[in-house]
Parts: C-alpha cells; sequence; structure tokens
C-alpha cells in the first residue's frame, strides 16, 4: 500500500513552519491595512457623487450671490436691493448649473 509513496506524509521542516507563518502574519498584516486604508469599504455610488455635486452648486449659487449682493451693497449704500439681486442671479446661476449636469454637460467642460 506504501510502495508508491501516496499514502505517506511528509514531514514539516521548520524552513515549512516559517514560510507558513510568514504567510500567515503577511494576510494578517495586509487585512488591517486593508481596514485602515479603506480598501473594503464598497465604493461611493454615482448618484451619491451627482447628488452633492448639484447640492454644492445650488448652495454655491445662493451663497455666492448673497455674498456679492451683500458686498456690493455696503459698498453702494444701496439698501438692500443689490442683495435680492445677488440671491436671484445666484439661484437662477445654481439652476442652470443643475439643468446642465441633468443634461450630461458637466459646467466647466471645454466640449460645449
Amino acid at each position: 500500500m506504501a510502495e508508491n509513496g501516496s499514502d505517506r506524509q511528509v514531514p514539516e521542516t521548520p524552513e515549512d513552519v516559517r514560510i507558513d507563518s510568514l504567510e500567515e502574519r503577511l494576510r494578517a498584516a495586509q487585512e488591517r491595512e486593508a481596514e485602515r486604508t479603506g480598501a473594503n469599504r464598497p465604493a461611493r455610488d454615482t448618484s451619491e457623487a451627482q447628488g452633492g455635486r448639484v447640492l454644492s452648486y445650488l448652495l454655491g449659487g445662493l451663497f455666492g450671490g448673497a455674498l456679492m449682493g451683500w458686498t456690493v451693497d455696503r459698498l453702494a449704500g444701496t439698501g438692500g436691493a443689490a442683495l435680492v439681486i445677488g440671491l436671484i442671479l445666484g439661484i437662477i446661476g445654481g439652476f442652470w448649473s443643475i439643468v446642465r449636469i441633468s443634461t450630461g454637460r458637466v459646467p466647466g467642460d471645454k466640449s460645449e
């Protein structure tokens, strides 16, 4: 039964044990590094990224227009008219950017 050598087990040498131990420690270190860097986290959804972009354009237009309008009011003393105009223009600009995103054209893209 043992003539062909298939039933015999080869004893592990100290070198094999060291290699197995090294592989196990390497695997554990790779798992810790993947957890630390976030490689195990699921990738961001494109719709989540687009939602963040839409929100930033809307709020950026609103706050940017308000800031510019307020600055013009302070410098020119127009009594709030420039603030209202700046808000309206900021909202229009924000919505315009959102429309461009939803149609597939990204603001700042040179191919337009």
